[in-house]
């Protein structure tokens, strides 16, 4: 064999492995294809609520099975493939029983996520994510195409989906609003507005770790009804609510609160809203828009899976700091800073241009 050969099949194999590397690739893509089933397990086992029949302890899948009304057979192969993750773990007895990490998933605990578990795999997320290749071929979202209206159309019209989403949302953010309030150094007075701010988790937080501020959450009739602020002495008689749509306007403020709000949307959509907040701020205020930042280069990072929820279902993306500091230009705003926080979002801070 000749040197350029030998040197040609060096080549091939660093860039593919050879057959081998190939045998390897095609072993991994086909497990990874088969991804989807534990999400789509994760959502069966919060249905009928597993995780709250396992707080006493280890249990069989008959004993689990009587307490959840399921089938004893099949509730084991989703248990299976659960404990393959470190959700559940197995013991040499066939029982089951909930580990550390899985014990979010009960609805009993503080910062249970099992309905943000359900929100996250409901059919208007699921079903939108299984038609990738719509939004590559038509450069739209696929959720019009398969419910026939845009996402938050569907939701006024759903009674069962907005609420799926609101309970599921605030139970997603429980876990992330004390570490951000705790991220960011809130002026010792003035007014804080959480702007489409849900069932103010998150504003509570803030007005909680500063006694001196007031707040405002802002956010449609309906969902401001459920709101957690009501009832809360530690709060009393600083907050007050404001219904309306912050695409038309938003209330003034010195600091103005965009909790996982501008993913939604697309750029010129964006830009109106923070628009809307540059002439709603006071002189000195500021505006946090409270998103995930995309990092560059290849390592994981959960808004690059967001980024494809987003495209799937609605019309907005997450966004790296260049792209932020681009969107504030064009609504008279500069950003000033991004601080990372303990969750996966981060504080991107804009101030008056």
């Amino acid at each position: 064999m000749s040197q350029d050969q030998d040197r040609a099949e060096e080549e091939q194999a660093g860039a593919g492995g050879g057959e081998d590397g190939l045998r390897r690739s095609a072993a991994f893509l086909v497990d990874e294809a088969l991804g989807f089933l534990f999400p789509a397990a994760l959502r069966a086992a919060a249905d009928v609520g597993v995780a709250d029949h396992l707080a006493d302890g280890p249990a069989s899948p008959a004993e689990l099975a009587a307490a959840t009304g399921t089938d004893a057979r099949n509730l084991y192969r989703v248990l299976r493939l659960l404990a393959t993750r470190g959700v559940v773990a197995e013991d040499a007895r066939g029982r089951f029983t909930l580990t550390e990490a899985g014990q979010a998933l009960r609805g009993d605990v503080p910062y249970s996520v099992r309905t943000a578990v359900q929100m996250l795999t409901d059919r208007t997320m699921w079903r939108p994510a299984g038609e990738l290749t719509h939004c590559l071929t038509e450069g739209t979202t696929a959720f019009e195409n398969l419910f026939g209206v845009p996402f938050f159309d569907h939701f006024a019209k759903d009674e069962r989906t907005a609420a799926v989403f609101h309970v599921g949302m605030a139970s997603m953010s429980d876990q992330e609003n004390a570490p951000i309030a705790a991220a960011y150094d809130f002026p010792s007075s003035g007014t804080v507005v959480d702007i489409g701010g849900g069932h103010g988790g998150l504003l509570l937080e803030v007005l909680r770790r500063n006694p001196g501020l007031e707040g405002v959450l802002h956010d449609r009739a309906h969902v401001l009804a459920g709101n957690r602020l009501e009832g809360r002495p530690e709060v009393a008689s600083r907050w007050t609510t404001r219904e309306g749509d912050f695409f038309t306007a938003v209330p003034a403020g010195d600091v103005l609160l965009l909790k996982r709000i501008t993913h939604d949307w697309d750029d010129d959509a964006c830009a109106a809203l923070l628009g809307h907040c540059r002439r709603a701020l006071r002189p000195g205020g500021r505006v946090l828009v409270l998103d995930a930042v995309v990092p560059s280069g290849n390592a994981p990072h959960q808004s690059k899976a967001l980024d494809l929820m987003m495209m799937a279902s609605l019309t907005g993306r997450e966004r790296t700091e260049d792209d932020f500091a681009e969107l504030f230009a064009r609504a008279g705003l500069k950003l000033s800073r991004v601080i990372p926080t303990p969750t996966v979002l981060s504080v991107v801070e804009a101030v008056a241009a």
